[in-house]
């Protein structure tokens, strides 16, 4: 049995980055699908589990050396610093603050913009999609000014910076905002997903790729 267990939604982007780290990494784990729009993460049950109360979380090991870790960002550190190498996370700490930079934009501008945007269609939330887009767009004109420069965000090579931006500017169709403008961003795109390891948001039963339901196309 994997020592690695990451419990995640399959249709959500910050559980899609930790899968695709865990794939690059060739690392063997069990995957447990936790329904958030069933609110399973509310269930007493899931709150034992995780008290925050999310996805993705992952347990690694067992007993005294086990390992709980909540948040998809916390997740691709702790894999980067245990199962990788410096080239996913530098160890040097102006390369490493680079690295963070670009964390932190997936987890502002494209968190709150696109991906919000996106979950108003799919799921519904109540926020303001407008406002939403213009934050996703900000963060897509930001990259784009880094990629025209360079094949990767953070290093020239990929690093957990790459993996963590990567799932909802790839949804951003299903956020309402068009990558027509970001062709740096496309490329950027294609490269993620001409890497070793590299699996799709939604895989069949067979292995192949899964679309996901397209989003009306007033969006």
């Amino acid at each position: 049995m994997p020592a690695i267990t990451l419990y995640d939604f399959p249709l959500s982007g910050n559980c899609h980055k930790v899968r695709l780290l865990l794939s690059m990494l060739d690392l063997e784990y069990e995957r447990v699908s936790i329904d958030v729009v069933a609110k399973q993460t509310a269930s007493p049950e899931f709150k034992r589990i995780n008290p925050r109360g999310q996805v993705p979380f992952l347990v690694d090991g067992q007993g005294n050396s086990e390992m709980r870790i909540w948040d998809s960002m916390a997740i691709l550190i702790y894999l980067a610093r245990r199962y990788g190498n410096s080239r996913w996370l530098p160890d040097d700490p102006a390369a490493e603050a680079v690295v963070m930079q670009w964390l932190a934009v997936a987890g502002d501008e494209l968190l709150y913009g696109l991906a919000r945007a996106r979950a108003v269609w799919r799921l519904g939330a109540p926020f303001d999609r407008e406002q939403c887009q213009q934050e996703g767009r900000a963060g897509l004109a930001l990259m784009e000014q880094r990629l025209k420069q360079e094949d990767w965000l953070a290093a020239d090579h990929p690093t957990i910076a790459d993996l963590a931006c990567y799932p909802y500017v790839a949804l951003a169709g299903e956020a309402g905002v068009s990558l027509a403008p970001y062709p740096a961003v496309r490329e950027w795109m294609a490269r993620i997903e001409s890497l070793p390891g590299h699996v799709p948001l939604i895989e069949q039963e067979d292995g192949s790729a899964r679309k996901g339901a397209t989003p009306p196309a007033a969006f």
